[in-house]
């Protein structure tokens, strides 16, 4: 007897299964725990194509594993976000997985198949193989078989196990395709987007703002697209006044509202000109009697779009409570799976059974009966919607139910639609006949119609649908009357409404945004976002934060809130699938693409704030400085040799190099005090490790350096540049005084820089310090006019480089020592390692919890 493993996506999934192949067994089931308490184990005997085998089935929760950046790329500030677009990524067991992982390989070890019956999508096929992954380490000689199945009833569950294939590795590489563009991606964005915004403007939607994380998702952000675009459309949208002539006939027969052909006229002197013809002969001809058979057919058999946009429709139902609803009902045996975009069944399918079993209904039953009743004429074999996944049939119901005891007034809704539109798409349309009249008056053509339903047909039990029946008068050619009414009325054109769910999910269907699996998804992820809210008639408007993101990728001239670029990358995803492309091909050209949008995003990325400006207030956070935001790479951190080093002003507005790594890497380089501009340049330096080490391309302030240096200088912070040593030798590193200073150092005649103290004693007081390197003059701005100075303290400090060290000026560097003085004027061993400053310690540092 051959020991099998069978492992399902759900807990549930597994019970089913194991339900029906144990049925009627002589030992019948035996339950036991995993190592996870949630998944069951169910063992029990069966025989598939004549082999004995002792099954044992268990399942996971979903993924077994999820896709991330290694450690060390992880943490926001550790890398500059362009670099996610080729970091290195791994796939792994998350913690809360792992004793689900234990019971795979403990039991995938005494075991001699696999039988995988994930769910029959792209997605189950690419949880199959992490499973696959799993119970392969443990087991080398596991022979690996995949069971398709569309329902959880004994027919097809049976038929799946003595029907098994091999896994599709296209399906998995498809989704691998798409986890990793989707991380890549929203990473990168959602980083630079966070880091550039957050903390620059008061956004009101946020409760904590400086946890706030303003989220891109290549397939959320087009779905935002659709939502602001029509809004915009609305907002832009000038009422203008139309003119139109409206003519009604009443007679013993009832009464016939005519239609003007010409629609309307925006131009009111036309209009009065042919309505005043038309009462000045009135007398109206008919011109044509156009009679007809008209045919309303059913609709297509049942996909997952249909069903999310039919539940919004007729029930208000959100696509993501649709599709859980869904779930639950296919969980439990009662439709068939309902993540399909098949709209056609196959020739194969029984769909007589599926009728049968739905006779003894107490609502629908006895139109089921006339269905499969052939003196009825009632039945039509189904169209199709020309879509097939070749994956799953369209959704119908699996198993009659009266409605169960533990069903919410959802899962009754779903269920009936699922019903009445498998019976409505196996029936004959609706019939009636259509009269069309049109007359003259005054050389003016007029048109009304009328429709009588002779037979309802499908309409009987599709209540969801209806054909409206409206009777006018008998009329014939030639016949000659006078007007009931004969008005020029006005109106004015209207905006089209809001986007409702239903049409959002139309649009997103047509332009190829995400999949049938995931689209309530990138919905519910703008709401959860605040990107975008929705309304009590399930329309939705754009936040003030969503229309300010898709505003500013507009005004940059990129489409990155347009469908095209999705559209292309699903497409692609869809041939890796179908075995047309190759993994590694996709994701090179999807990365390189969108690499180069983020690039030339970032380097317009004044205008998402000229944007944000526009919808809130500037945040005080970080005084305005753009100092922790996309700044610019000069070397790798050689301290904690994980991180960059950018340039970056610092909050008192003068250029340093900062790692990324801040708070848990405090390795700082302090420039030259005269710098008034600097830019990374593209020059690597020749000798400096660890590299590159770009080059900085310097202008200082002419009056503040000493005869014989350049104001242009192309800088080294390596290390190895001379220039930059006996600048900042000379004229120290940080703050410059700004504006006028009325104190000079007593010693060396130096301006003085004005701080504020923040000791308990203190705090708020200014004082004046020497800027220079073994001065330590110091002096309170309210002593300072009365000529009342403070005194001198030897200070010893060293630079955060150690090969500039004793020449950094004051000390803001990572190390630690020497005496300093305090805001009180005393001595104090130690400083602020926060930002440097000698008048507090960190502990009371106005700038702690702040980041880089």
């Amino acid at each position: 007897m051959i020991n099998v493993l069978n492992v399902a996506e759900k807990p549930s999934v597994a019970k089913s299964v194991a339900t029906i192949l144990s049925r009627n067994q002589q030992h019948g089931m035996r339950v036991r725990d995993g190592r996870s308490r949630y998944n069951k184990i169910f063992e029990f005997n069966y025989v598939i194509n004549g082999q004995p085998c002792h099954m044992l089935m268990t399942s996971v929760t979903g993924h077994l594993m999820e896709l991330d950046f290694e450690d060390r790329f992880r943490k926001w500030h550790s890398c500059d976000p362009a670099d996610l677009y080729h970091a290195p990524v791994r796939k792994y067991v998350p913690e809360d997985k792992i004793d689900i992982k234990r019971t795979l390989e403990e039991e995938a070890r005494r075991c001699q198949w696999l039988i995988l019956w994930l769910d029959c999508d792209r997605e189950g096929e690419n949880i199959a193989f992490e499973v696959m992954d799993v119970c392969g380490a443990a087991n080398h000689n596991l022979t690996i078989w995949r069971a398709r199945f569309s329902a959880l009833i004994d027919r097809e569950i049976h038929e799946a196990a003595q029907n098994l294939i091999s896994p599709n590795q296209c399906f998995s590489d498809a989704v691998d395709a798409r986890q990793e563009i989707d991380l890549r991606i929203g990473a990168s964005f959602t980083r630079f987007q966070t880091m550039l915004l957050r903390d620059k403007f008061v956004i009101d939607s946020a409760q904590d703002d400086r946890n706030l994380v303003l989220s891109y998702g290549p397939c959320q952000f087009p779905t935002l697209g659709f939502i602001v675009e029509r809004y915009w459309e609305i907002q832009s949208h000038e009422p203008e006044e139309f003119w139109t002539i409206n003519c009604s006939h009443k007679s013993d027969e009832g009464i016939a509202n005519f239609s003007w052909m010409r629609g309307h006229l925006f131009d009111y002197t036309s209009a009065v000109i042919l309505y005043e013809m038309c009462v000045q002969e009135p007398t109206a001809t008919v011109m044509k009697v156009h009679q007809q058979e008209k045919r309303k057919y059913p609709p297509h058999p049942l996909s997952t779009i249909e069903l999310e946009k039919r539940a919004s429709r007729y029930f208000r139902m959100s696509s993501e409570l649709t599709m859980k609803v869904a779930e639950d009902l296919y969980q439990a045996g009662f439709i068939s799976y309902p993540r399909t975009e098949t709209d056609g069944f196959s020739s194969r399918t029984d769909l007589h059974t599926i009728v049968r079993e739905q006779q003894e209904h107490p609502v629908w039953g006895s139109y089921a009966q006339r269905l499969l009743d052939p003196g009825t004429e009632l039945w039509r074999n189904p169209g199709s919607g020309g879509h097939d996944d070749k994956a799953h049939p369209p959704i119908h119901p699996t198993k009659f139910s009266a409605g169960e005891s533990a069903w919410s007034l959802d899962h009754h809704r779903v269920y009936e639609l699922v019903v009445r539109h498998f019976l409505a798409c196996v029936s004959q349309p609706a019939i009636g006949a259509e009269t069309i009249v049109e007359i003259d008056i005054a050389g003016e053509q007029f048109s009304a119609s009328g429709r009588v339903i002779l037979v309802k047909n499908y309409l009987d039990v599709y209540r969801f649908e209806s054909w409206g029946s409206s009777m006018i008068p008998t009329y014939v050619q030639g016949q000659r009357f006078l007007p009931t009414t004969l008005a020029l009325d006005s109106g004015v054109t209207r905006p089209p409404p809001l986007l409702s769910e239903a049409d959002l999910l139309s649009c997103m269907d047509k332009a190829g945004i995400g999949t049938d699996a995931t689209m309530h998804d990138h919905i519910k992820k703008l709401l959860d976002r605040f990107y975008a809210t929705k309304d009590t008639n399930t329309r939705f408007s754009p936040t003030n934060l969503g229309e300010a993101l898709v505003m500013g990728y507009d005004d940059m001239g990129y489409e990155l809130w347009k469908p095209n670029l999705r559209s292309m990358m699903e497409f692609d995803m869809k041939q890796v699938s179908m075995g047309c492309k190759r993994k590694a091909e996709v994701l090179d050209t999807c990365l390189q693409q969108m690499k180069a949008c983020f690039l030339d995003a970032r380097v317009n990325k004044v205008k998402l704030l000229e944007a944000m400006a526009i919808f809130f207030g500037r945040s005080d956070r970080y005084g305005g400085n753009d100092h922790h935001v996309a700044a610019e790479i000069v070397r790798p951190c050689g301290l904690c040799q994980e991180s960059n080093m950018v340039l970056r002003r610092s909050r008192d507005g003068n250029f340093m190099v900062g790692c990324l790594g801040f708070p848990q890497c405090r390795n700082a380089i302090w420039l030259p005090g005269p710098v008034l501009e600097a830019t990374v340049s593209t020059n690597i330096c020749n000798c400096c490790t660890p590299g590159p080490v770009y080059l900085i391309q310097f202008k200082f302030r002419q009056l503040e350096i000493p005869p014989g240096f350049n104001v242009n200088h192309l800088g080294c912070i390596g290390g190895c540049d001379e220039t930059l040593r006996q600048l900042i030798e000379i004229c120290g590193t940080g703050s410059r005084v700004q504006g006028e200073s009325s104190v000079s150092c007593g010693t060396c005649g130096a301006q003085c820089v004005l701080r504020t103290a923040n000791t308990a004693n203190n705090r708020g007081r200014k004082f004046y310090s020497c800027p220079s390197q073994g001065c330590n003059f110091f002096v309170w701005e309210d002593n300072s006019n009365n000529g009342t100075y403070g005194t001198n303290a030897n200070v010893s400090n060293s630079a955060s480089n150690p090969s500039w060290s004793r020449r950094g000026g004051r000390g803001r560097g990572t190390q630690g020592g020497g005496t300093f003085v305090s805001a009180t004027g005393d001595p104090v061993s130690g400083r602020c390692y926060m930002c440097g400053d000698p008048s507090h310690f960190a502990n009371t540092c106005p700038n702690r919890g702040s980041r880089w």
